[in-house]
């Protein structure tokens, strides 16, 4: 049984927030933020986490977004990786799991009631971008944004830990590996695009860093908006 609610209430809702009243002030110490660092990188072929991009890693970058909805980050990798980043490291619990084993790391090493999670390889994501997701809770298990293709990102998303972390572990023990499984079962809210594509960056935010291809292309797009900042 889905558990994603109708579309057309999520339209309300964004509506609400974008023309209504000022949003409401983010109670930082309800959310820790999660930074996911623990991908094999195969076919970029280099960590990365420790990429560059603007000056500033993969990993800073989403931190510093991140930085907006909580003051607690913790990044999450595999068991004896080299982890650069100063913040703390959790690990995998179950190792080699993809992305929902880093999912459920994140929500098992969460001590707070909602974990906002990143996958570091979205280095394009913003504040403004969470702020709106973390806006959108209400009485939901998950908020996870639609990219402009359809489909939902479960890692660029905000989880309520109780009933996630309950679900993510059942969904490992029965040999799941999705984490669009996840999304399936809980009580989740998707934001589609278009409730997302005023905010600045928004044509950005789920460029996705999987190739040295992806990566030269975002080299180049970073390079292009520092030049026009500066005419």
């Amino acid at each position: 049984m889905l558990g994603i609610l109708p579309r057309d209430n999520v339209r309300a809702v964004a509506s609400e927030k974008r023309y209504g009243s000022a949003p409401k002030k983010i109670d930082m110490q309800s959310l820790e933020g999660f930074i996911l660092a623990g991908g094999a990188s195969s076919r970029m072929g280099v960590d990365k986490s420790e990429l560059v991009l603007g000056g500033r890693t993969f990993v800073e970058r989403v931190a510093t977004a991140l930085s907006a909805v909580t003051n607690t980050i913790t990044v999450v990798a595999r068991r004896h990786a080299n982890v650069q980043s100063k913040l703390p490291t959790v690990f995998d619990i179950y190792e080699k799991w993809g992305a929902l084993g880093g999912l459920h790391a994140a929500l098992s090493a969460c001590r707070a009631d909602w974990a906002v999670v990143v996958a570091c390889d979205l280095p394009f994501v913003t504040g403004e971008l969470l702020a709106r997701l973390v806006s959108l809770r209400a009485e939901l298990d998950v908020v996870v944004p639609v990219q402009r293709d359809g489909r939902p990102q479960p890692l660029c998303a905000v989880y309520r830990v109780g009933p996630c972390l309950k679900i993510a572990e059942k969904l490992i023990q029965s040999g799941e590996h999705r984490p669009i499984a996840l999304l399936q079962s809980a009580r989740t809210r998707p934001v589609a695009f278009e409730d997302l594509a005023d905010l600045d960056g928004a044509n950005r935010f789920f460029d996705n860093m999987n190739t040295p291809d992806d990566y030269a292309r975002a080299q180049k797009g970073a390079v292009s908006q520092v030049e026009g900042k500066k005419r």
